[in-house]
């Protein structure tokens, strides 16, 4: 507890102080965007030929031609959203290039009535992000390159945590009356403690302290669009369960504009945790669902998501260098010698031919008339 609260003093010590903020939406503010906005469907979205955020939008890898004719299979799925990760370096190394290259891709994403979901940070995969050409894919092996914002060196830095704030106040700031954004995810599966195979954490109860900095440097920027950080883990959500679930789930519920959530579970599962957010009376987001063999797919859970008027992020669009139609196993046993038999995540094949025609057939009829 003493480490934890020297943490605590040296984040706030390194942090500026933040004018006034905007203050959390009432839950009848946030119904009434979400009312606006209708029931969305989309993907989690990087293009086919880029591993990860930072190959996506980095001057020397942003690929439009190859985006514009991604989204435009979205558009022809019936998808109105996609969901999109960004990276604090780029915008430190060069906010004004990164600016043009957001430009250009909400202009692609516009023209096919298509809106973004920005997510800011990141604590999946790599904890050691770097600038520059990135690795090449690992053969056999899921998301082998992902990396996180701002990862280890970023976190434990809590003098550089300034530039955190500039990078999130600054493209906010950029596009917060922008109506092709439709929202802000603040930090994806915000994680700390003992590490697994995916939160590969930096020792330290950094983002517990971090967090609502985060939410509150976002709200410093007055955003018309809505804030929210998607619970992924653990415990009963619902209100009667949230003081027992940890800081940072709490963190989320209590923060988030919107609620969101990710689950790679079966329907029942599925159902379960809207039902538990559904109590809090705001609108409900998934994004992140769809693990064929984990019992997550899109046959189980969109009609659900429908009925409960959900909207909805599958795991990936087009399988490229992320190699995300692999099983979270490979990192066990790498599939080099033959594929799954099932794809884990993703849509189409890298050629636009549809995986599976009746999940594709299934999205258009379900979101026909949305």
């Amino acid at each position: 507890m003493k480490l934890f609260a020297l943490a605590f003093t040296l984040i706030c010590l390194a942090v500026p102080s933040l004018g006034e903020a905007r203050v959390r939406w009432t839950v009848q503010q946030a119904n009434s965007w979400y009312a606006e906005q209708g029931w969305r469907v989309g993907s989690n979205y990087i293009p086919a030929n880029a591993i990860n955020q930072i190959e996506m939008w980095q001057a020397e890898t942003f690929d439009a031609k190859q985006i514009d004719w991604e989204l435009g299979l979205a558009e022809q799925t019936g998808m109105t959203t996609m969901r999109v990760f960004l990276h604090d370096m780029l915008w430190t190394a060069d906010p004004v290039g990164y600016k043009v290259r957001i430009d250009s891709f909400l202009k692609i994403a516009d023209a096919h009535h298509i809106k973004v979901l920005f997510v800011l940070f990141d604590s999946c995969w790599d904890t050691n992000p770097h600038l520059g050409p990135q690795r090449a894919p690992v053969p056999g092996l899921h998301n082998s390159g992902w990396v996180q914002s701002p990862g280890q060196k970023g976190l434990e830095n809590t003098s550089g945590y300034p530039k955190l704030q500039a990078y999130v106040t600054g493209v906010i700031s950029a596009y917060r009356n922008d109506p092709r954004v439709l929202g802000w995810d603040v930090w994806n599966e915000p994680h700390e403690g003992e590490t697994d195979s995916i939160h590969q954490t930096a020792k330290g109860r950094y983002l517990t302290a971090l967090l609502p900095q985060v939410f509150a440097w976002a709200r410093a920027a007055e955003p018309t669009q809505p804030l929210t950080s998607g619970l992924y883990d653990g415990g009963d959500w619902s209100p009667k369960g949230l003081a027992a679930l940890g800081a940072i789930q709490r963190i989320q519920i209590e923060q988030s504009d919107v609620i969101s959530f990710h689950n790679y579970g079966w329907p029942e599962e599925f159902e379960r945790r809207i039902v538990e957010l559904e109590a809090y009376g705001r609108p409900v987001l998934c994004t992140e669902y769809m693990a064929r063999g984990a019992g997550s797919t899109i046959d189980g859970d969109l009609p659900i998501a429908k009925a409960h008027k959900v909207s909805m992020y599958n795991w990936g669009f087009v399988d490229g260098k992320t190699q995300t139609r692999l099983p979270w196993d490979s990192a066990i046993h790498p599939y080099t010698d033959r594929e799954p038999v099932v794809w884990f995540h993703d849509l189409f094949h890298k050629d636009g031919t549809p995986y599976r025609q009746h999940e594709i057939d299934m999205i258009r009829r379900l979101t026909a008339g949305e």
